[in-house]
């Protein structure tokens, strides 16, 4: 009798334990934890070029043709002109912030020099909006898309100039903004920047040379996006001690930059697959996070690159490793890889040959392929917390991306039941995470809103809210995931509105 009842109590202890995970809400986390949602100037503003606004390097690369529909963000979502309308939407998700980034080439449409009134208006005017509604402002002051004046001058970041201009840029942010903006970061994703707009040129400024790239007009694959990584380095380390020295301690903010962080794991267990795994986190995480902990690169790439990696003065390792408050994490999925242990002369090389890895495809269309493999955040926490000594972090973008054609609503799929499971998978993940000991204080979704997603245009879809991309007015309609995380963020009993999924916001 008892071994017949054995199944059936293994059943309800599982379902049991189902259910408690299942159940997690906002007050299961610390309660000055951070939930928001992001996006980026680019992808989102629009008016491209209204109000003094000049090209940026997406604007060139965009109306180049060069992404999967041939489409450009001239319009985007045109949160420019509707971005009262965002916070209202925001305010009834019951946000803790907002995470979005200012455009250069609006603020200063040349990249130095006359700064433009209008474009400092309007993100006083979306700051201001933000905080009378009591969402936090969390700005990132470079998203791909610095000034196209810059990048014709002197080739942009594989310049040193470039340290200059960004400081001279983010001290006019810090002085205009910082007395309500509390959370800086510098850059987002240069761990990817520099590999696919220096390497292989599939995003701006598209440099590159053969055979490693497509198109190459100009660039050095071999040496570019070793270049460009360390001037992004001194730039933010640059910027990051203006703040500190000049701005802190009245405005009592923080400050870091924002890496992207796949986890990867070996396709099988030889030896050489688990090595390869190894020395691909320390050229993805370690390229930025080594220097910034511990003022040098990994001593794996030091090995590998050799001469064509640049090399920091102690004085550029001693500010680097004061240069920040948070890390912020972009993590998006798993990824497997294999040893490709190919011999090429050492002039041949480039990010992809030193790291001698076969990954099912190293481009855009591999790398944002995204399937639920939660564990794998709480892996590559773990991975940080273990081997860079915990930093506080922000996961600034997670989420779940629908492809296709340019789906517009009324019609369109409202029920993302796959995004919900996704999000709600990953913030499970990410509290086990915080329980084990990880150092993690903010959450954003990617993103708010559907935007222009760089070089997959308009057939790729993030957003909490849809926009009607065929209509004028770019109509604002919830899908069910921004349902749910609304709900997850009222169990805190903060609520503020109620969201209807079929009703469109004009």
């Amino acid at each position: 009798m008892e071994r017949r009842l054995l199944p059936f109590l293994l059943v309800f202890v599982l379902t049991a334990i189902a259910g408690v995970a299942a159940s997690i809400t906002r007050d299961d986390f610390p309660p000055d934890f951070i939930f928001g949602a992001g996006t980026s100037a680019y992808q989102v503003e629009g008016a491209a070029a209204e109000d003094g606004r000049k090209p940026s390097i997406w604007d060139t690369y965009a109306h180049s043709g060069r992404t999967r529909d041939k489409k450009t963000a001239d319009i985007t979502a045109d949160q420019y002109h509707h971005y009262k309308e965002d916070v209202k939407l925001m305010k009834k998700l019951c946000l803790d912030a907002y995470r979005f980034s200012i455009s250069w080439s609006r603020l200063i449409p040349d990249g130095r020099g006359r700064i433009n009134p209008k474009g400092l208006q309007y993100y006083n005017n979306l700051i201001n909006e933000l905080i009378i509604n009591g969402i936090q402002p969390h700005v990132t002051l470079h998203h791909f898309d610095h000034p196209q004046a810059l990048e014709d001058e002197y080739g942009g970041l594989v310049s040193p100039k470039m340290i200059e201009d960004f400081t001279a840029y983010a001290d006019l942010c810090f002085k205009e903004f910082g007395d309500r903006v509390k959370y800086w970061s510098t850059f987002n994703e240069p761990n990817v920047e520099a590999i696919l707009g220096y390497d292989v040129a599939l995003f701006p400024p598209g440099r590159c040379s053969s055979p490693f790239g497509s198109n190459c007009s100009a660039g050095d694959s071999r040496t570019e996006p070793y270049i460009s990584a360390h001037n992004i380095l001194l730039a933010h380390a640059s910027a990051a001690t203006l703040y500190k020295e000049k701005y802190q301690k009245e405005q009592r903010g923080q400050i870091g930059i924002t890496i992207i962080g796949f986890w990867f794991e070996p396709s099988t267990n030889a030896t050489d697959d688990v090595a390869a795994v190894k020395r691909t986190m320390e050229f993805h995480i370690g390229w930025f996070l080594q220097p910034l902990v511990y003022g040098d690169y990994p001593a794996t790439m030091k090995d590998i690159v050799k001469s064509r990696l640049p090399i920091f003065s102690k004085e550029e390792s001693s500010r680097l490793k004061a240069s920040f408050d948070f890390i912020g994490l972009n993590h998006y999925n798993v990824l497997y890889l294999q040893s490709n242990p190919t011999k090429f002369d050492y002039n041949e090389r480039d990010y992809f040959r030193d790291l001698s890895i076969k990954l099912g495809d190293h481009h855009m269309e591999g790398l944002l392929k995204v399937k639920a493999s939660p564990w794998g955040l709480q892996r590559i926490l773990e991975y940080i917390k273990a081997n860079y000594r915990n930093p506080p972090i922000i996961i600034h973008e997670n989420g779940y991306s629908t492809h296709g054609a340019n789906s517009t609503a009324p019609g369109y799929d409202f029920n993302d039941h796959e995004r919900v499971n996704y999000i709600k998978e990953y913030i499970e993940s990410l509290h086990t995470s915080i329980r084990n000991g990880s150092n993690t204080f903010g959450y954003f979704i990617w993103s708010f809103i559907d935007c222009f997603e760089l070089v997959f245009g308009y057939t790729s879809k993030f957003g909490l809210y849809g926009v009607d991309f065929s209509k004028k007015e770019r109509p604002r309609y919830p899908h069910l995931s921004a349902q749910w995380y609304s709900n997850f963020l009222r169990c805190g009993g903060r609520e503020t509105g109620s969201i209807n999924l079929y009703t469109y916001i004009e």
